[in-house]
């Protein structure tokens, strides 16, 4: 495995400790804080490849599985960059695995949006499915009137879990999924809560149809007991996602995997209209309680030590 920490914000440099454990395990440092400003929460087409560029430029290549760890969940749409150079070593199909408190599948026309980097990960031809994990927040609510691409549920290239969530009021009639029954206006999502999270391991492993995987974690899929984040956090406690990392990892082959969710003051670049706009959509989108540093240092550092170790073992 090679271990790769991107530097987008100052997230992971304030965990020493972490840094002290990827250091000795060898880990690859690619610093991008000042040009991760520019496509912070979305980025255009042009931003974003600029900033693939850097990062492309950067890379110490091998055949090694990468691991990357970066730092809050408003960069997540690096994902679909970091799985398509994954991809890029691998030449067959894969399931792509996604664990978040929110299903980040909104359309968005201009360039990539953390919320909707899923819809550009499944235009790569060996994305055969992603498989969402562990959904609570509102994004569920009146899905179609905040954007949700439901489509690709009914199409089968997306099924998706929510950790627990009521029923979603929908306009449309969208079939039959794997991931819902429609009773009349209604979507009935198939939870964790109602499986179990036993039967729900198990039936994670019954959906995946393809020897390899890769594997993206928002940690605000976690409680706040396991995770401080940007964002509104889900209801799943860190052992279990550990051990659906297991699970998947002694049947599928991991050909890569980023962590994503750290807690980081916004720093956005860019026009004014672009820095007031994004501050505007997080005003609206993200919580606004206060942040306690030392709190966030010392719990993001202990998940993000533990999913290292889960992870060399799964990757090895």
């Amino acid at each position: 495995m090679q271990l790769c920490l991107l530097h987008v914000d100052e997230a992971l440099e304030s965990q020493q400790d972490f840094i002290y454990a990827c250091d000795k395990a060898g880990a690859h440092q690619i610093r991008l804080q000042q040009s991760a400003s520019d496509i912070r929460l979305w980025g255009t087409w042009a931003g974003l490849n600029a900033f693939h560029e850097i990062i492309r430029r950067q890379w110490h290549a091998n055949d090694e599985p990468r691991l990357c760890f970066m730092g809050s969940g408003d960069f997540h749409h690096v994902t679909a960059f970091l799985a398509a150079q994954a991809l890029e070593r691998h030449k067959g199909p894969i399931t792509l695995i996604h664990f978040d408190n929110h299903p980040d599948w909104v359309h968005f026309e201009k360039g990539t949006h953390c919320g909707s980097w899923v819809n550009r990960a499944l235009q790569h031809s060996q994305v055969k499915k992603v498989i969402t994990i562990g959904v609570c927040s509102h994004d569920l609510r009146l899905p179609e009137w905040k954007g949700a691409n439901l489509p690709l549920l009914t199409q089968g290239v997306l099924e998706l879990y929510p950790y627990a969530h009521a029923p979603s009021r929908v306009k449309k009639n969208y079939g039959v999924s794997m991931s819902f029954d429609q009773q009349e206006r209604h979507l009935h999502w198939k939870t964790i809560q109602n499986m179990g999270e036993q039967h729900f391991t198990d039936f994670l492993l019954s959906r995946i149809k393809t020897d390899a995987v890769y594997m993206t974690i928002d940690k605000d899929v976690l409680a706040r007991e396991d995770a401080i984040t940007n964002w509104d956090q889900g209801r799943m406690r860190l052992p279990y996602l550990l051990s659906l990392i297991k699970a998947i990892g002694n049947k599928h082959r991991i050909i890569g995997a980023d962590v994503t969710g750290d807690y980081s003051t916004p720093v956005y670049s860019g026009s004014l209209m672009t820095r007031l706009s994004k501050r505007a959509e997080i005003f609206m989108d993200q919580p606004h309680s206060r942040v306690n540093t030392g709190e966030s240092i010392s719990i993001n550092s202990a998940a993000n030590h533990a999913l290292l170790n889960v992870f060399s073992e799964a990757m090895a």
